[in-house]
This record gives C-alpha cells, structure tokens and sequence, in this order.
C-alpha cells in the first residue's frame, strides 16, 4: 500500500522533471497573511524528479486573541509576562527618583552599590542588633549584700539550749528583709564586636530597604508649617507603610521636629545616628539627598584601629 501510495506521488510530480535545482538565489520567499512567510527551496533528488517544500516559518506573535486559528487559543496562557526582579548583591549601582514631600520629581540620584546593594546576610543582622541591644542596656541595677542590708549586728538567741537553729546575724539571706546572695550588681552589658561587622550590618540594612523599593531619596526635608498634618498627608498616601524613619544629613529643622513630635508612627534621625535597629524597627526609610551623601561618606572612610 505504501508503495503505491509513493509512486502516485511521483506520478503526481513528474510535470517538475523540468525544472532545475533551485540554488541560494533561486529561492522564492513569499509573504503570506499576518506575517507568515513560505520559503520555497529544494530538499532533495530521487529517481531524477525535484521536490519543492514549502516550509512556513511565522514570525507573528500568538495571542489568545488571535484569530487566524494557527494556534489552539485555549493554550495559550492569559498571564502577562513579567520580567524577572533584579538580581541582589551584586554590588551594582542603583539609579533612584528623587522627590520631596509633594510628590514633585526632582530629578534622580546614585546610589553607590557597594552601600546599598550588598548581599543580605541575616546572621550579620543578628550580631549587630545584639551588640545595640546590650550596648544600650543601663546597667544600674543592684542588690544589697549582707554587709550592706540594714539591720543590727547582734547575734538574735545563744548559740545553745533555745532549740533553734544557731544563727549569728539577723541580715542573712533566709531572714525577711535581709541581704539577698548573689544578685546583679552594676556592671557594663555591652559586648565587642568588629567595626567592620557593624558597617557592613548598616550595609546590609539600607541594602534590604533598597531591594524591597522602601528607601526614599528626597531632595530636602523642608516643609512649608510646622503644622502635624504636612506630615500625616504624605505618610497616607504612601502604601503598605505602617512607620516612617526620615533621616536629614544635618542636625533636624525645627519645624520637621514640632511636626513629628505627636506622631508615633514617624521618627526623625540625623544621618550620624542611623543605625540597623532603627532601620528594621521602621518599614519605610526617607533620606534626603544631603543624608545619602553622608552615609556613603561614611562608609567610604577607613576605619581607625
């Protein structure tokens, strides 16, 4: 069956005996509907006839849309295609949008990779949260021996013949208000950590806000009032924003501070006092554009053994 079928085929295509090999100039290309081009070219020789196949090679783009039916619409997926999030700590150099708190663009800033595009390492985070934690704890918690506890010196019953247990001070640590044994006195909770490990902790911090799209570059911190309101209009319309830590370069205007005093979800901070803990204690970081250059300068300096 097989056979015959072949020899039809060739009986059907003994009109192209005629014809001649079809070389790299010869070749037809026709443009068919909706972007689909045929290329005729010739394949191969067998018993002396010439077979032309035409091969359709689109170059159009199927939508579920598509209505030229070359392609089943329900397999084709409704998603949008996104283009995939840029790769973190790769120490590259970010170009952020500046604006201030009327939204208006001022322009944009660079941001210094190897500051805010650091790999994010979460036990680097937890050393230096630590070492805040313990550095800021007072200390100034104490307990009196029993050479301090008020109280008599004299020995309460003789030491035979009462049936009591023998006791010579009536200030021990079993008796009520006596001295209590082995409890805190004032002393130091701060524990050593590297300064390179506490730069790279506040690295790996504003690289964090950065990656998350939560750090803010403003050109300046002015406000027109010291009225409360300036700041509460612009902190509702930013989004998924529970507090706002805003940093300025410099020392902290007066009317940034009369307008940020009653609100406990916004904090202000020079850029001297920028720290990892107050970083991960607030979702959303403003610095003004003075504040960046400072860090940076700072995180550019050799440090001092």
């Amino acid at each position: 069956m097989a056979l015959s079928i072949s020899r039809r085929i060739l009986r059907s295509f003994a009109s192209l005996n005629s014809l001649r090999p079809l070389s790299a100039s010869n070749v037809k290309a026709n443009t068919l509907g909706d972007g689909v081009s045929c290329l005729e070219s010739s394949v191969f020789r067998k018993d002396e006839s010439l077979f032309l196949v035409c091969r359709r090679y689109s170059t159009s783009l199927l939508t579920p849309d598509s209505s030229d039916g070359s392609f089943p619409s329900d397999l084709l997926s409704k998603k949008r295609v996104s283009t995939p999030e840029r790769e973190i700590g790769l120490l590259q150099d970010l170009v952020i949008p500046v604006t201030n708190f009327n939204n208006e663009d001022k322009g944009f800033m660079c941001l210094a990779g190897d500051v805010f595009d650091v790999p994010i390492r979460k036990d680097i985070i937890h050393r230096v949260v630590r070492w805040q934690l313990a550095k800021r704890q007072q200390g100034t918690h104490s307990t009196k021996t029993i050479s301090e506890v008020s109280g008599t010196g004299r020995k309460p019953w003789n030491q035979k013949g009462t049936g009591r247990a023998r006791h010579g001070t009536l200030r021990g640590p079993q008796f009520r208000g006596g001295a209590t044994m082995h409890g805190p006195k004032p002393r130091s909770h701060a524990i050593k950590l590297n300064k390179k490990v506490r730069r790279l902790g506040l690295k790996i911090a504003l690289s964090a806000r950065a990656a998350e799209g939560k750090l803010l570059v403003f050109e300046n911190l002015e406000i027109p009032s010291h009225k409360t309101k300036n700041i509460v209009n612009y902190f509702n319309q930013l989004e998924n924003t529970k507090k706002l830590l805003v940093v300025d370069g410099g020392p902290i205007s007066e009317k940034l501070k009369l307008a940020t005093q009653n609100v406990h979800y916004v904090n202000v901070l020079p850029s001297i006092g920028l720290n990892v803990y107050s970083i991960l204690l607030h979702d959303t970081l403003v610095m003004s554009r003075d504040a960046v250059n400072k860090i940076v300068e700072r995180m550019h300096t050799p440090i001092n053994r």
